[in-house]
């Protein structure tokens, strides 16, 4: 038995530089993993079949989920001739902008890369995320990266300064298509100075870094889901030194130097918005994830 942490992600800046003509969108952001994570537990088992399980989730347990398709591509990939049962426990609420289905599906693959002892190369690995989707490559490396091209560059970070940050997921939903969608016929949309945030991470500055911080598709799903603004707001009153909308969202952070009013503020949001998924949670740089 492999249990594994799957951690949760937010993205510090978000830019999208163009669309290529096979529609896909080259971005240029800062990831960041946090500690929210979902847990999952790996076994072989000798029927030759995956047997997905899942906890705390209304998720298909079949090919239609990121973690089942990692899975079956590692066992076509390498003719791994025994069967897996993968028990996953979510925590990571869904469609979120926090890539929880990708982050299951990195660490299946690393899980099954340990479990049948493949010896695979973080380059192989990260080359059969991206066939799963464009922020699993991140997801399997972890920590603080700038992530460009469609997601498959990845170049290591300094890690961000100690914080917390309040996340704040509204029940309402949005469509990450849609969103990528509507950002193409915006005319001029103001781009966020990534390069400032790099400047701040090499310095360890989190309050230049919580200044800088920016996000082009806010410039689209807030006016689809306006009751975000109320959030932001809100987690601005409350003494967030920086907020933000994590990926397309509909998850809005909030950033914190200190523990009590994180904790002040997460107690204030759940009386004001009961139905939204609140917590407190701080940066981290995934141990169990690690790759040489």
């Amino acid at each position: 038995m492999l249990e594994l942490e799957a951690h949760a992600k937010i993205n510090l800046g978000l830019d999208v530089i163009r669309k290529r003509e096979d529609g896909y969108h080259l971005v240029k952001m800062i990831m960041q993993s946090i500690r929210l994570h979902d847990v999952i537990s790996l076994e072989k088992n000798h029927s030759g079949e995956i047997r997905l399980t899942l906890e705390g989730s209304a998720l298909p347990a079949d090919e239609r989920n990121l973690a089942y398709k990692a899975a079956a591509l590692m066992k076509k990939a390498y003719s791994i001739p025994d069967g897996i049962s993968i028990h996953l426990k979510k925590q990571i609420p869904e469609a979120a902008g926090m890539a929880g289905g990708s982050t299951d599906a990195a660490t299946v693959l690393i899980g099954m890369d340990r479990l049948f002892g493949l010896g695979l190369s973080k380059d192989v690995l990260l080359s059969h995320g991206l066939e799963l989707g464009a922020d699993v490559p991140f997801c399997i490396l972890g920590g603080t990266c700038l992530s460009e091209g469609i997601g498959e560059i990845l170049t290591p970070l300094p890690a961000m300064p100690s914080c917390y940050i309040v996340l704040v997921k509204p029940s309402q939903g949005v469509s990450t298509k849609e969103v990528y969608q509507a950002l193409d016929k915006v005319p001029s949309p103001v781009h966020p100075p990534i390069d400032a945030q790099l400047e701040d991470l090499k310095n360890g500055d989190l309050t230049s870094l919580c200044a800088h911080m920016g996000n082009i598709l806010e410039s689209v799903t807030l006016p689809l889901l306006p009751a975000l603004n109320g959030r932001k707001s809100h987690l601005e009153a409350l003494g967030a030194d920086g907020m933000l909308m994590s990926g397309s969202g509909p998850t809005i952070f909030g950033i914190f130097v200190q523990k009590d009013p994180a904790v002040h503020a997460c107690q204030a949001l759940k009386e004001v918005y009961p139905e939204d998924f609140i917590m407190v949670t701080e940066p981290c740089q995934p141990s169990n994830l690690v790759l040489q």
